[in-house]
């Protein structure tokens, strides 16, 4: 790398942490700036996603006041995550790098639609449940576990836009503020890319340039980035998302 490509993959970095604490989709700004130095895909992959754990680090401990209580819900939920991570990993280095370029917008599109319609979706679902007397599952049953997991499969093939995916299911499947979901999903993000980064230690080539970069950029990025969302309102926050998650379909598209 040349002196001010090095300095572009920094503040990538930096932007990098600051998004995945407050949406994720940090990715999308690495990963295209790694492309343009030139990096093979699959190396611009792997380096990405070891460097970016700095950041998602940052952001759990920023985000620590609103994991508490979540304890037992997020362990089973990284059980799933880590097979969904492996999962991802080896498919990442096993298929062809255009595998996932037609699902994924789709995917992230889908996610958007159930964030925008999540507070009609648990408004109605409350009320029926008041009419049944029937309770809420406080880790969202089999369905938000299954739902979890494949999209850990997703998030350990290339992790961009992963977050919103998170935030969308656990948002129509639980009974929780914005706020504490996207604390959650900072841990899931975290418990994937680890798995996925671990795998790729022993099975793929990294630029270790990059992921000292892109560590030292999300390192700082992460936590203010969580001190940022941490303020914002719930329907701030979920404009954001769908902010942010149109620019990564329009990206993903574009690519």
């Amino acid at each position: 790398m040349t002196p001010w490509e090095m300095i572009a993959v920094f503040a990538a970095g930096i932007g990098a942490g600051v998004v995945n604490a407050v949406v994720g989709s940090g990715s999308l700004i690495t990963f295209p700036v790694l492309l343009a130095t030139g990096m093979p895909p699959v190396t611009a992959a792997v380096s990405n996603t070891l460097g970016v754990i700095p950041g998602s680090i940052g952001g759990v401990v920023g985000y620590r006041r609103e994991l508490r209580g979540q304890g037992r819900r997020l362990l089973r939920m990284s059980v799933g995550a880590l097979i969904g991570g492996l999962t991802g990993a080896t498919l990442l280095l096993a298929l062809p790098a255009t595998a996932f370029e037609t699902i994924v917008p789709v995917l992230v599109g889908l996610a958007l639609v159930l964030v925008v319609l999540q507070p009609w979706i648990s408004e109605n679902t409350r009320r029926r449940r008041e009419r049944t007397g029937a309770s809420a599952d406080p880790d969202g049953g089999p369905l938000l576990l299954t739902g979890l997991t494949l999209a850990s499969v997703y998030g350990g093939y290339f992790s961009a836009a992963q977050g919103i995916i998170y935030v969308a299911l656990m948002g129509v499947l639980l009974d929780e503020t914005l706020q504490r979901l996207n604390a959650a999903k900072n841990v899931l993000v975290i418990v994937v890319n680890g798995v996925a980064a671990l795998f790729f230690l022993f099975s793929a080539d990294f630029d270790w340039t990059a992921v000292v970069l892109i560590a030292a950029g999300s390192a700082l990025g992460g936590p203010i980035g969580a001190r940022v969302g941490r303020r914002l309102g719930s329907t701030v926050l979920r404009v954001l998302i769908v902010v942010v998650g149109t620019a990564a379909i329009v990206q993903l598209l574009w690519n």
